[in-house]
C-alpha cells in the first residue's frame, strides 16, 4: 500500500500539472519542483534534476495534441528550442556550484515571477476571455458546421515570421534555456510572454509553441543531470504518468477556458508554492 501512494501521489498531482502544461504553454517546473521538494522531500539539485527530466515527456504529449490541433508555429519553436539547448548545460553547471539554498531560492523567486504574471495578464483579460478560435467554434456550431470551425480558425491566426523574428525567437530560447537548466523548469514562463511581447504571437499559438521549445531545450540539460546522478528515476516516471495524459487534455482545454478565470487560479497556486518553497527551505515550516 505505500509503494502504490507513493506511486498514486506523484501521479494525481502529474495529471494537474500536465493540464496546466497544456493550457498555458509551461513545461511543468513550477509545479514540479515545489511537489519534489515540498511533498517528497527530496534535496534541491535531485528537485531540479527530476523536475526537468519530467519535462520532456509532459512536453512531447502536449506537443502532440496541439501539432493536431494547429495551435502552435513548429519552426518558432523549434528556433526557440535549439537557442535554448545551447545554454540549458550551462545552467545545470552552474546549479550544481551554488549552495542548494540557492537554487530553491531563486526557484521559489522564478514561481513568484510566474504567478505575478498570470496575475498581471488576467487583469488585463477581457472578462469574456474565449479566444478568437473558441468564438468561431461557437458561432459555427450555432449554425450546425461545428466539425470544420476549426480549421480556418487556426489557418487565419498563423503569423507570417520573417527571418529577424525567428533569430530574435533563438535569442528568447537562450535566456529560456539558462533558467531552465539551473532551476529546473521549461522556460515556458519566459517564452511566453516574450513571444507575445516581442513576436506578436497570439496565446492561442504561443502556449504549443512553447512546448515544442521546452521538448527540444530540456534534453542536454537531462542528459547533464543523468551523469551528475541527481535524477529520482522513480518519482519523475510516477508524476510523468499523470502529465502525459493532463497535458493532452489541456492542449484541448486551451480552446474552451476562459483565460482570464484560468489564469487567476494558476497564479494563486504558483504564489502559494512560491512562499511554501522560501518557508521550508528556510526551516519555518518546521
Amino acid at each position: 500500500m505505500g509503494l502504490f501512494l507513493q506511486f498514486a501521489a506523484p501521479a494525481l498531482a502529474g495529471i494537474f500539472v500536465g493540464v496546466m502544461s497544456g493550457l498555458l504553454g509551461v513545461g511543468g517546473g513550477t509545479i514540479m519542483v515545489p511537489i519534489f521538494r515540498l511533498a517528497f522531500g527530496m534535496s534541491p539539485l535531485a528537485s531540479t534534476a527530476t523536475s526537468l527530466f519530467a519535462i520532456i515527456p509532459t512536453s512531447i504529449s502536449g506537443v502532440a495534441s496541439h501539432m493536431r490541433a494547429k495551435t502552435c508555429v513548429p519552426k518558432l519553436g523549434v528556433a526557440l528550442g535549439v537557442g535554448g539547448a545551447l545554454t540549458s548545460p550551462v545552467g545545470v553547471w552552474l546549479a550544481s556550484v551554488s549552495p542548494g539554498w540557492l537554487v530553491i531560492v531563486v526557484a521559489a523567486l522564478v514561481v513568484g515571477l510566474s504567478a505575478y504574471k498570470m496575475f498581471k495578464k488576467a487583469l488585463k483579460a477581457p472578462r469574456v476571455a474565449l479566444s478568437c478560435r473558441t468564438a468561431h467554434t461557437a458561432d459555427a456550431a450555432a449554425t450546425g458546421a461545428l466539425a470544420d470551425a476549426s480549421e480556418p480558425a487556426s489557418r487565419q491566426s498563423k503569423p507570417d515570421l520573417t527571418r529577424k523574428q525567428y533569430l530574435q525567437g533563438a535569442g528568447i530560447g537562450l535566456v529560456a534555456g539558462l533558467a531552465s537548466g539551473y532551476v529546473g523548469v521549461g522556460g515556458g514562463f519566459i517564452m511566453v510572454p516574450m513571444m507575445l511581447a516581442i513576436l506578436s504571437i497570439p496565446m492561442s499559438l504561443a502556449s504549443g509553441t512553447s512546448l515544442i521549445a521546452i521538448m527540444i531545450l530540456a534534453i542536454p540539460g537531462v542528459i547533464e543531470q543523468a551523469i551528475l546522478g541527481n535524477i529520482n528515476y522513480f518519482a519523475g516516471i510516477s508524476i510523468v504518468v499523470g502529465t502525459i495524459p493532463g497535458a493532452v487534455i489541456g492542449a484541448r482545454l486551451v480552446r474552451v477556458i476562459p483565460e482570464r478565470q484560468l489564469r487567476f487560479a494558476f497564479g494563486g497556486f504558483l504564489l502559494v508554492a512560491a512562499v511554501l518553497l522560501m518557508l521550508n527551505e528556510f526551516g519555518i515550516l518546521g
